[in-house]
């Protein structure tokens, strides 16, 4: 952490990522970055209260950090499962237009959690099984979407909802870092 890093106040040190290596074949800097970024909203969202997890960011938004771990989890479902892997049965968990941002309870915080857990492991499985230059098994844009494409948009996928973790987290409890 540099002398200009807010420290990170109640997140889990133990949680913190590690830092991705610089160099290795494609798949596992890919795998990498994208466990990197799983982790951070791990961290973002360790030693918080449920109710704290549940606050919603800033008027007119709704979106809290619970929410966010809602949503990822439904996006490693839907990308993972349903259009890479063609698993009909890999549906999202929670109500549909991006209302698992706004939508969480502190009395279901533990079993999101648990949700997105198990919603990664699977993802992992998945992934290993295919190959970077192979195509989804679903086209849910009527046209060809390649694994390789996949990996990409899940890695900006996380990186741009992580900026939103920095800032919930910060805005309840001053806590800022990764």
């Amino acid at each position: 952490m540099s002398d200009t890093t807010p420290a990170a106040g109640g997140m889990d040190p133990a949680l913190d990522p590690p830092a991705v290596p610089t160099a290795g074949t494609e798949r596992e800097l890919l795998q990498w970055w994208l466990d990197y970024h799983r982790q951070t909203l791990r961290w973002k969202v360790s030693g918080l209260t449920p109710e704290q997890l549940c606050e919603a960011s800033a008027p007119p938004s709704r979106m809290s950090l619970a929410g966010l771990v809602r949503h990822m989890t439904d996006v490693e479902i839907w990308w993972f499962g349903r259009v890479a892997e063609g698993d009909e049965s890999a549906v999202g968990l929670y109500p549909g237009d991006d209302e698992d941002l706004c939508e969480a309870t502190a009395d279901q915080v533990a079993a999101d959690l648990a949700a997105y857990d198990a919603a990664v492991r699977r993802s992992d499985e998945v992934f290993a099984r295919l190959d970077l230059d192979g195509l989804a098994a679903w086209e849910p844009r009527g046209k060809p979407i390649s694994i390789r494409w996949i990996l990409i948009h899940m890695i900006e996928e996380w990186a741009r909802h992580n900026g939103h973790a920095d800032l919930l987290r910060e805005r309840i409890d001053g806590a800022a870092g990764s």
